[in-house]
């Protein structure tokens, strides 16, 4: 389902092609995005990148569509990976509390913003790095929106269901609709929320050799 197919959906459902209703197509179509990337960690909204630690710098700044972190590994002088563990700003400050606590990196928190940017975060590292080391970061992501250019998604091309319903139940608040009808979207968006995150959290993660088949007990 692409942008276009999903917005006169919506109209259909809703029975409403006000102006104002379908100029707002794209608020609901990202609210309800935005709830189901924050239900189900989908793979699809986890990407990595490469980075630089600087000698003598203990903090590593943040991708700027950070959200949350997977992993972060500092990559050592032999070229073997080394995932840091994570931990709180109060522990690296008390753990090495002067900037010439340097060494490989072993341990990181996310720290804040920047003091020259609100916007960007960044990580502390402890100890600081003694040298220049390659690093790379595993993150979750807001995915571009089915609603700009290509007007398509991940969501939309594999799980268009959970999508759809999200994006009626923030139509019909949109449109103060009737008690029942809400309750029926919700509803349905709750059931396919749950067979997304049956994919998403269950089914992507696994497969049969590691965790054998899935078996429904036979009754005689």
């Amino acid at each position: 389902m692409n942008y276009t197919e999903l917005s006169s959906a919506i109209q259909a459902y809703t029975e409403n092609t006000e102006t104002d209703f379908v100029a707002n197509i794209p608020v609901f179509v990202t609210q309800a995005e935005q709830r189901i990337y924050n239900s189900v960690q989908f793979p699809s909204i986890r990407r990595n990148v490469t980075g630089s630690m600087t000698t003598n710098n203990k903090y590593l700044q943040c991708p700027l569509d950070f959200l949350s972190v997977f992993s972060l590994a500092v990559i050592n002088a032999s070229g073997e990976y080394e995932y840091l563990l994570n931990k709180d700003v109060n522990f690296i400050r008390q753990a090495y509390p002067q900037p010439t606590d340097t060494g490989i990196p072993r341990y990181y928190a996310l720290f804040g913003p920047r003091s020259d940017d609100a916007a960007e975060l960044t990580f502390i590292l402890g100890p600081t790095p003694d040298a220049g080391y390659s690093s790379e970061l595993h993150y979750y992501f807001y995915p571009p929106s089915i609603s700009v250019a290509p007007f398509t998604s991940w969501l939309g091309d594999n799980f268009d269901t959970v999508l759809l319903y999200g994006a009626l139940v923030e139509a019909y608040t949109y449109m103060k609709g009737e008690t029942d009808m809400m309750a029926l979207y919700n509803g349905k968006y709750q059931e396919a929320l749950a067979l997304a995150k049956r994919l998403g959290d269950g089914l992507e993660r696994g497969d049969a050799y590691r965790d054998g088949q899935t078996k429904l007990r036979v009754t005689t």
